[in-house]
């Protein structure tokens, strides 16, 4: 496996954006960006062994910087959404950015999927890092993050996350790659064949925020316990559903530690991806609109063109006692790993 790396672009303050290309020996690769730790094309072989971009993306780097769809980015401190943008942290109450109303998303007005981060290539491995200092959108305390992206030689990325923090903190990090298995821009994805390993979700209000309930999905359209394809019951009237109008929920993986979370494949192309992850939770996201930007390619990508698999904790864990906590203690390390595998079936 090796790593090459190229200029990507400039930003509008004259910053120079990298691309990190690493491709293992049959040629499949993933393309990395350092603005954002973002994955830009991810090339895997089809059934056919023909070369398939299977991510979604942006072609300029003045795209990106208006990029609001988050496309292949790592987005933080926390990811997906908090309540008003309002929580408590030992005793202190924290008012943040609304950025997606009535609340706060993804880290915020400029949050970590719009930052340059510094990278080292280091044992075929590239690690992207970053300190966000205190106050920075408003999170207390000076966090360092780093995320460190591996490509296999049977196609496999692995993301590792690792920070720490000089004072008690909120962290939920995750990878917001929006997957089309027949290639980016081909097709709607709702033929395509979705497994989740989770027996029950987190309903949420017409804001998406939970009600901090956990939903069984027996009987609903959202158990994916058995594989099938992920628009079958995208049309339901079952409220938790149709008052979305899509999937954008969090579903409650089952078990501890790494394990398979999910799988997502295409009976078409005849591209699997396997998602492994030590995090309790996984956001399942169908973009129901049109890209508001052209695609990489230079075409708008169509309503339904895309599903990203967000290994994270629970929406808007800090305000209910019975989520998991994404508190970091000051001191204290935090560390998780998801993996996509790609294969053929």
């Amino acid at each position: 496996m090796k790593i090459t790396k190229s200029e990507f672009g400039v930003t509008s303050s004259g910053e120079t954006v990298n691309l990190f290309h690493m491709e293992n020996n049959s040629g499949a690769y993933i393309d990395i960006l350092d603005f954002g730790a973002r994955i830009h094309k991810l090339v895997v072989p089809n059934r056919d062994g023909e070369l398939t971009d299977v991510c979604l993306s942006v072609a300029t780097m003045a795209d990106y910087e208006a990029d609001r769809a988050y496309y292949g980015a790592v987005c933080g401190r926390v990811a997906n959404r908090i309540c008003k943008g309002k929580f408590t942290l030992n005793g202190v109450d924290y008012q943040l950015a609304i950025n997606n109303d009535p609340n706060h998303l993804h880290g915020g007005l400029i949050g970590y999927s719009h930052k340059i981060w510094k990278s080292i290539i280091k044992d075929d491995k590239l690690i992207l890092t970053m300190d966000s200092p205190d106050g920075e959108e408003n999170y207390p305390g000076n966090l360092s993050l780093s995320v460190t992206y591996s490509w296999s030689e049977d196609n496999e990325i692995g993301i590792l996350y690792e920070a720490t923090c000089d004072q008690d903190t909120l962290i939920n990090v995750t990878n917001h790659t929006y997957f089309n298995l027949n290639g980016e821009g081909n097709t709607s994805i709702l033929n395509h064949e979705l497994f989740i390993d989770a027996d029950a979700i987190t309903p949420a209000d017409l804001s998406l925020i939970p009600t901090g309930e956990l939903l069984p999905v027996e009987g609903t359209p959202f158990d994916f316990r058995t594989l099938h394809a992920i628009g079958q019951f995208i049309d339901s009237d079952y409220p938790a559903l149709a008052n979305c109008g899509t999937y954008d929920h969090n579903f409650v993986i089952n078990g501890t530690g790494l394990r398979e979370a999910a799988v997502l494949q295409s009976k078409d192309s005849g591209i699997r991806v396997t998602c492994f992850t030590d995090q309790p939770g996984i956001q399942i996201y169908v973009a129901a609109q049109e890209s508001a930007s052209l695609g990489k390619y230079g075409e708008h990508y169509p309503s339904f063109a895309s599903v990203c698999l967000e290994t994270q904790h629970f929406p808007d864990s800090i305000n209910h006692e019975n989520f998991p906590s994404i508190v970091l203690k000051a001191g204290e390390a935090f560390r998780s790993k998801t993996l996509y595998h790609f294969s053929n079936i």
